[in-house]
């Protein structure tokens, strides 16, 4: 399995303390990837049912922030592959 990676930035290089801070996080793995699987029952006749599809991902990624002052971050978005965190400086 190949290991994620991730980039992440900032909205500023220096802060004011209670200054909003924005931190966005893009990643990805390459081996992770979406699985459908698609179901259709027959009867002995040959009658069959429509598809019934479910979807799954294999090798889901999850995004944990800390900084070393112990400051919250909140998440605020987050569509799979970019993910962004606000905190108060």
């Amino acid at each position: 399995m190949a290991a994620p990676t991730a980039t992440a930035t900032l909205n500023a290089s220096t802060y004011s303390p209670g200054d909003q801070m924005t931190l966005t996080v893009a990643y990805g793995d390459a081996d992770t990837r979406p699985l459908t699987v698609t179901v259709v029952v027959t009867d002995a006749l040959g009658n069959s049912s429509a598809p019934a599809r479910v979807t799954a991902v294999l090798d889901p990624l999850t995004v944990a922030v800390a900084d070393d002052s112990g400051r919250t971050w909140t998440r605020v978005s987050d569509n799979g592959s970019v993910a962004v965190y606000r905190a108060v400086a």
